[in-house]
């Protein structure tokens, strides 16, 4: 018999933890190579891990809702026959069962938390450990402004709070907000929520875990970014004919839908490279120019919530390309197999609020991006049409389009003239284009 160390795998670019929502197998089961013992979430997306070996489940080193740091042993696998090689072909055969057991123990006692179940921000369990070590308790710990990536709390940043806190008579908020002269000393804390009336015939359901995610993005966007939109009416009766007439022969031909989607992502990649000063991203007092645009799109998962897959250098893209990529991270959203590398990168994000009927909406920005643009339901309106004989009325397909922008470094001109070159680019749509 030998014993394979079951590892928390690489899964994308940027992610460095996730979370145990579920034991697929118990302690005694057997397992074949390739299939699933345990599903985990990230900040996006939830997945399986599978077992790259054959054999017998002899040991859980977590529990559900614990975070697992990626490269990290969850559970022990027992193989029949000689030793098993780790994942890395340079790594040694597995260790004896003594040295197991004690790097079992070690893991445990790494990753067990404090009691932070009240939080819905996520916290690794370096930080949580330290934060117990050092008695900081679940209003200090969320009240910390986090450096890492999506404002999360790093190592340095709890530390730094905890040798500055004994200079300091109470918890302050992040210097970055201004606060009120208070007449004596006032702990600063998590905003109180107003009391909710409930009654018996009122039902109480706890927000998934998702959904607690998305809350936290949305509330932190708008207290990081200044939010200002930009309107504008787009004539797409032109594209609306095109697509009516090509839809079923490109369907035959590539095996795809073809969408309005793609075809307003192509408009929006070609306006982020006319434009190089939508396409950044903001960390602190410091600007990033993305070399690549990544277009992320809005797309809906099977629980009704909505998530971000990103369209990695959309503008090297034909109209094809696109429609394949669209679709493909469209049905594997909606199917739940979206891959953590497939929400990560994104420079810029697209949503489509003319899906559920609205003709314009206000969307918030995907941080740490500095734009978002609202595609809004095609109608048929009447218009106004200029010919050289004269004007006249006329029965046109129109839209809105309303972009969100993040004044604190793009300003109205930059966000006015991007959307509108978006616009520009749908009006000339080519009725005789070839796809």
């Amino acid at each position: 018999m030998a014993k394979f160390e079951l590892k928390l795998p690489k899964m994308g670019e940027s992610v460095a933890e996730a979370t145990i929502t579920n034991w697929l197998k118990n302690v005694g089961d057997s397992i074949a190579a390739d299939e699933a013992v345990l599903e985990i979430a990230t900040d996006k997306v939830d997945s399986e891990v599978p077992s790259e070996v054959s054999g017998t489940l002899v040991e859980l080193l977590f529990q559900v809702n614990d975070v697992v740091q990626v490269g990290q042993t969850i559970a022990i696998i027992e193989t029949e026959g000689g030793s098993v090689e780790a994942p890395k072909a340079s790594e040694a055969v597995a260790p004896a069962v003594a040295e197991i057991t004690k790097a079992v123990e070690v893991a445990k006692e790494t990753a067990a938390p404090a009691d932070f179940s009240g939080s819905d921000k996520f916290f690794s369990p370096l930080v949580k450990n330290i934060a117990k070590e050092e008695g900081v308790s679940l209003a200090e710990l969320e009240s910390i402004a986090g450096s890492g990536k999506e404002g999360r709390v790093t190592k340095e940043d709890i530390l730094n709070f905890v040798k500055n806190r004994s200079n300091q008579p109470v918890t302050t908020a992040p210097a970055s907000v201004s606060q009120p002269v208070a007449s004596k000393p006032v702990a600063a804390t998590t905003p109180i929520a107003t009391p909710v009336s409930v009654n018996g015939g009122d039902e109480i359901v706890e927000m998934d875990r998702m959904r607690k995610l998305i809350s936290g993005y949305m509330v932190a966007s708008v207290q990081t970014s200044a939010h200002v939109q930009s309107f504008i009416e787009v004539d797409v009766t032109n594209i609306v004919k095109w697509r009516d007439r090509v839809k079923n022969a490109f369907e035959k031909r590539e095996d795809e839908k073809l969408t309005f989607t793609p075809i307003f992502m192509e408009a929006v990649a070609k306006a982020l490279k006319d434009f190089p000063g939508m396409n950044i991203s903001v960390d602190g007092e410091y600007i990033i120019k993305r070399k690549n645009i990544n277009l992320g799109m809005a797309a809906a998962l099977p629980n009704g919530n909505l998530i971000v897959p990103v369209i990695k250098n959309a503008d090297q893209l034909n109209l094809v390309g696109m429609a394949k990529a669209v679709n493909d991270l469209g049905n594997r959203a909606k199917a739940g197999k979206l891959k953590p590398d497939d929400t990560q990168g994104g420079t810029y994000t697209v949503t489509n609020v003319g899906t559920f009927g609205s003709v314009f909406g206000t969307p918030i920005i995907n941080q740490p991006q500095v734009g978002i643009l609202a595609l809004g339901a095609i109608r048929k309106v009447p218009a106004v049409i200029e010919t050289p004989e004269g004007d006249f009325i006329g029965i046109r397909q129109k839209m809105f389009l309303s972009h969100s922008y993040d004044h604190r470094v793009v300003d109205g001109a930059l966000g006015g003239s991007f959307v509108k070159r978006v616009a520009d680019y749908l009006e000339a749509w080519d009725v005789n284009r070839e796809f």
